[in-house]
């Protein structure tokens, strides 16, 4: 064993290990001990008893406490150790290098666990968003794959939950069910309340009579009960008609076409707008007054706002006419609004078509088909200034022209690589992002140890869609097959 000993007793002996080069408190031997009080007790003179004190580092307090121990007469105790610390025996030492190793290692263990769970959530979230989009066999082919390499590597159980996977399912292909030849299909199951099939077909053919042919279930059953005669349900009649297909629809009822679902591009500004209109309350309970807002979907720009005490279709097309004024007269290509009465009135349905301006209308009762409005308008009163009253139709002019100054020209938005909407608008966004390219690769090659890769800003977005098709993968097969090539 290594011994540390620097002077007569300063340190005691340690021991060596794999922490042997730690850092140790000071200790004293008892041989050290024994030889300070005996020339502590040998000087006489004044300041001869603290010069030796601070020439060897020690209190006062350390010559009290060896004279308590030698007067005592343990001399065991004289052995250095640190004050309130027993002395660490080999044991001790791999105890406690032992224990210090399993806490590393399941500190890591923890990380990964994390690690794994974070990693199996996104996992889980991509799948689900591919297979909505009509990727369900290529995504079931790769979670496949994945699955055969994780689940020998953790367990069933972990590997599913990372990849959202069904263990039912798992098992089920590792084991499907086994049909034997010898014991045939069984039968289902007849019900005692069944009706036989005689009653069945008198039923039947009392339904289809004359008299009741132009009657629902309903009505036949109640005029049987009436003439004190009972032969089902009305759940059996209709459950007998329903596998005859005799519960065809025979009122002269309107029926509406299915509406076909809005789906716009823009690749550029001035290409599709977006209007809507919210509510901001009003100074006592009852009052409100209308904000009416159109946005350019691609730039995010709000083109023009107005606020009005009500809302109505004249007051729509004044706003729309204002809308393409204050942007220079440059009208879009289409104009999405909701289904409300002012975006489907007369007057404003009159000025579109005047400006040859395409109409598009979000579907009934689906209120994600206008996103951009909605999303809007959110920011808008989640925002910290928003208040929650305005006193006044003035007050609330106010505020909007104060907010949407702000946010055509200085709100950063995360939709379009943190431009603002009007220098997207603008077309000056492809300085801004030369100018943001220059800053970054300056950083780097100043610093080039603080990033993992080349920096270089968010891309500005090229396309904007209200209600995006999903993607179509093209196979070989569905390739033409007369391609030179």
């Amino acid at each position: 064993m290594a011994s540390s000993t620097q002077e007569d007793g300063e340190v005691s002996p340690s021991r060596g290990g794999p922490r042997s080069d730690r850092p140790k408190r000071r200790t004293f031997t008892a041989a050290y001990k024994k030889r300070i009080l005996n020339e502590y007790d040998g000087l006489t003179e004044s300041g001869e008893r603290g010069a030796l004190l601070r020439r060897e580092g020690l209190y006062h307090s350390h010559i009290q406490k060896w004279r308590e121990t030698q007067e005592q007469g343990a001399h065991d105790g004289l052995e250095g150790k640190p004050a309130g610390r027993p002395a660490a025996t080999e044991t001790d030492t791999d105890n406690e290098r032992l224990r210090r190793e399993n806490e590393r290692l399941a500190a890591e263990l923890a990380r990964t666990k994390a690690a794994l769970e974070v990693g199996g959530k996104s996992t889980r979230a991509l799948g689900t968003d591919l297979r909505e989009r009509g990727f369900r066999q290529e995504t079931q082919q790769i979670v496949d794959e994945a699955f055969t390499s994780l689940a020998p590597l953790t367990s069933v159980k972990v590997a599913c939950d990372l990849l959202g996977l069904s263990r039912a399912t798992v098992y089920r292909r590792r084991h499907p069910p086994q049909s034997t030849a010898e014991s045939p299909p069984r039968a289902p199951a007849v019900h005692p309340a069944t009706l036989d099939d005689t009653e069945r077909e008198r039923l039947l053919e009392l339904l289809n009579s004359d008299r009741f042919v132009d009657k629902s279930a309903a009505q036949v059953w109640a005029t049987l009960l009436d003439e004190g005669v009972y032969l089902a349900s009305v759940s059996t009649m209709y459950r007998l008609l329903r596998a005859r297909h005799q519960t065809a629809e025979r009122r002269a009822q309107a029926t509406h076409p299915a509406r076909k679902k809005p789906e716009l591009l823009a690749t550029r500004p001035n290409e599709i707008w977006s209007w809507d209109i919210t509510k901001l309350t009003g100074p006592v309970r009852g009052v409100y007054f209308d904000l009416y807002v159109i946005l350019d979907i691609f730039s995010r720009k709000a083109v023009h706002f107005e606020v009005h005490p009500t809302e109505n279709g004249e007051l729509a097309k004044a706003f729309i006419e204002h809308a393409v004024a204050a942007n220079g007269g440059v009208a879009p290509i289409a104009v999405h609004a909701d289904r409300g009465t002012s975006m489907t009135s007369q007057p404003v349905a009159a000025l579109l078509a005047y400006l040859n301006i395409d109409q598009s209308h979000s579907r009934p009762h689906v209120s994600n088909d206008n996103p951009y409005s909605e999303a809007h308008f959110k920011t808008l009163k989640y925002c910290p200034a928003f208040p929650g009253r305005f006193g006044s139709l003035q007050d609330a002019r106010v505020f909007c022209d104060v907010f949407f100054r702000y946010y055509n020209n200085e709100h950063r938005h995360s939709g379009i690589a943190l431009h603002t909407p009007a220098s997207v608008h603008d077309g000056t966004a492809h300085e801004i992002q030369a100018r943001r390219a220059q800053v970054l690769d300056a950083a780097y090659a100043a610093h080039p140890e603080r990033f993992h890769r080349r920096p270089a800003p968010p891309a500005l977005p090229t396309k904007a869609w209200i209600n995006q098709p999903p993607a179509i993968i093209e196979t070989e097969e569905a390739l033409p097959t007369n391609q030179a090539a």
